[in-house]
């Protein structure tokens, strides 16, 4: 765990000081955080989850004299990566600065403190979501996974749904009520993806997590479970907004969490949401990019799906991070790795791997590729290709043949990665 130094950041007015959070502290630290993003106060059961889910050891707090002024956080998270393998990865969270200490290296300290901090934990990854994308780059995190968002005009879309769909199913269920069963589902699923995360103690709550304040005009969550043979394989939960004009009703249905064991317990969830009484439009937000709804859906352009980054990935550790997944293809590349702000990462790496290993190491040979850690971050869970970067001038071939050898070993071969919630 993070050891309880003090770290001193000089500011053209002040000094501020890093150290791990106290327990005691964790009010004052929270506020600081809410005022960053806006002030408004939260639900009392939010803040409370919130509570219970920090991990006050690995949080650091920036304080100028008993004032916090800064904020980061890391989750104990193993999020999944090709091949199927669960990694420690720390989950960086509720990173802030006050308003008033901009401008003073105060981020920058806490993230190299806060990745330093990683590194001395033996866990290879940092992931993080991220409320301004263009932040976390010069700190080595790339964009590995991208979410999508789709909203359906369901008089007009029609489901193509595959045999069996009818077999299944459906009940309405209290969300709480079955939420160790709809874990049990969503546990089944996680290693099917590279990038999604296995959800420990305490976060099944943020499932069912339902403020008032941030349902806009529409009803509590709602929960419907897929039932086959007596045993559930899948569920949906969701909002109903209602609404109408003088045509008539023309509620919007909010899909929340979507999950199922098989096709047909899918399309059927999907085809029960797109038909509820009194709506006529779907909204569906953070979806994976390879979503099998895009391929049952009659109309794909009245969805209007539209893609945006999700999670973000910084390599801690090179060698642990890359011998932890596998590779579609067989390769074996040295990889010319510049990071200047984690520097025990930068030189050469001789990757060798295939779809059964990989071995990682530092090797004095002649470099076939070179890129930045942000770069493998990007790449690291398949979902972009190291040769789109390599077109975008971020990585460059050294050796002829060695870049399509190395993208196509990094590809997933299979689902897209995906972050199913952020954190």
């Amino acid at each position: 765990m993070a050891t309880d130094v003090t770290d001193q950041v000089n500011g053209p007015a002040s000094l501020a000081h890093l150290r791990v959070l106290r327990a005691e502290e964790w009010d004052r630290w929270y506020d600081t955080l809410v005022r960053a993003f806006g002030g408004v106060p939260e639900a009392a059961e939010e803040r409370e989850l919130w509570h219970g889910l920090t991990e006050v050891e690995q949080s650091i707090g920036a304080w100028d004299g008993d004032r916090c002024v800064g904020t980061a956080g890391a989750f104990s998270f193993r999020m999944t990566v090709p091949g199927g393998a669960s990694v420690r990865a720390a989950g960086v969270t509720m990173v802030t600065v006050a308003a008033t200490h901009r401008r003073r290296g105060l981020l920058t300290a806490m993230m190299a403190r806060q990745l330093a901090d990683v590194r001395s934990w033996g866990w290879p990854l940092a992931v993080l979501t991220a409320s301004e994308p263009a932040i976390y780059g010069r700190f080595g995190y790339g964009v590995a996974t991208y979410g999508m968002s789709v909203e359906v005009d369901t008089d007009r879309v029609r489901l193509l749904v595959p045999p069996g769909t009818d077999d299944v199913r459906l009940r309405y269920a209290e969300p709480a009520e079955v939420l160790d069963v709809c874990e049990a589902v969503y546990a089944r699923r996680v290693p099917e993806r590279a990038g999604m995360v296995a959800r420990g103690p305490g976060w099944e709550r943020l499932m069912v997590l339902d403020p008032e304040s941030e349902r806009g005009g529409a009803s509590p969550v709602q929960c419907v479970v897929a039932e086959r043979a007596g045993e559930i394989v899948g569920y949906a939960r969701f909002r109903v907004k209602p609404d109408s004009d003088v045509h008539g009703a023309k509620g919007t249905v909010e899909a929340r969490d979507v999950e199922a064991l098989d096709p047909a317990a899918y399309a059927a969830l999907w085809r029960f949401l797109f038909d509820i009484d009194l709506t006529s439009r779907l909204v569906a937000r953070g979806r994976p990019v390879d979503d099998p709804l895009l391929r049952l859906v009659s109309d794909v352009r009245r969805c209007a799906p539209r893609v945006r980054d999700a999670l973000h990935a910084r390599l801690v550790d090179v060698g642990a991070a890359l011998e932890a997944r596998t590779y579609q293809a067989p390769v074996d590349v040295v990889l010319d790795v510049e990071d200047a702000f984690c520097p025990w990462n930068s030189g050469r790496w001789r990757l060798s791997g295939d779809p059964k290993g990989a071995s990682c190491e530092r090797t004095t040979d002649s470099a076939d590729l070179a890129l930045s850690v942000r770069e493998l971050g990007t790449a690291y869970l398949g979902g972009v290709t190291l040769a789109s970067l390599a077109g975008a001038g971020l990585v460059r071939e050294v050796r002829s043949g060695a870049l399509a050898e190395a993208s196509a070993g990094f590809g997933t071969g299979g689902l897209a990665p995906w972050l199913p919630h952020g954190f």
